[in-house]
């Protein structure tokens, strides 16, 4: 029998396609490549993506869950789909940023209605940070919490701090830790 790849979902909400978080993506991904999984990648800045109305008016079972209508219906079937996710994200304000927190909030559409179709389901997460300082606590405990929310198992992070500008991140081990956690995904 031959092993079929898992099918991982980077969510990457950095503003910079080449800053240090893509990098720490770019890393990641090339690991889980060659460990034979699938990856695809939604650069989130780069979409149209609203914030969440709060108005419990969606449906799992429908092919666009949300009652809005953005670029969130390209995400919905990836991650439905998806046995991985990954949240990518440089640290804001001891948080993850307006890109990424944006989009972690609409998924809450594949929560209500038809059925829960992003609670449990033998996923699993990986969260992957740069910043300049080395504040990530809260972010953890958020992700931590996300975690247990959502019956997810956690396949850990790396957590890249120091790194003030773009290309700080090159030569740094946080490079080959994003390669590693990628190829671990079996």
């Amino acid at each position: 029998m031959i092993a079929v790849g898992k099918k991982i979902v980077i969510l990457n909400g950095s503003p910079r396609r080449k800053g240090n978080t893509s990098m720490l993506v770019k890393a990641f991904a090339e690991g889980a490549e060659s460990a034979g999984n699938t990856v695809t990648e939604f650069f989130l800045d780069g979409m149209d993506i609203h914030g969440c109305k709060g108005c419990f008016g969606g449906h799992s079972g429908k092919e666009c869950p949300c009652v809005q209508k953005d670029d969130m219906a390209q995400i919905y079937p990836a991650v439905k789909d998806c046995d991985v996710m990954v949240l990518a994200s440089p640290l804001y304000y001891w948080n993850m940023s307006g890109q990424l927190r944006t989009a972690v909030d609409r998924l809450f559409a594949l929560e209500e209605g038809d059925g829960n179709l992003l609670r449990g389901h033998d996923r699993a997460c990986a969260l992957l940070m740069a910043a300049e300082g080395h504040g990530f606590e809260d972010v953890l405990t958020y992700y931590d919490h996300l975690m247990e929310h959502l019956r997810w198992k956690n396949l850990g992070h790396v957590l890249a701090g120091g790194n003030m500008n773009t290309g700080d991140i090159n030569g740094k081990p946080e490079l080959k830790a994003a390669y590693d956690l990628g190829k671990s995904i079996q």
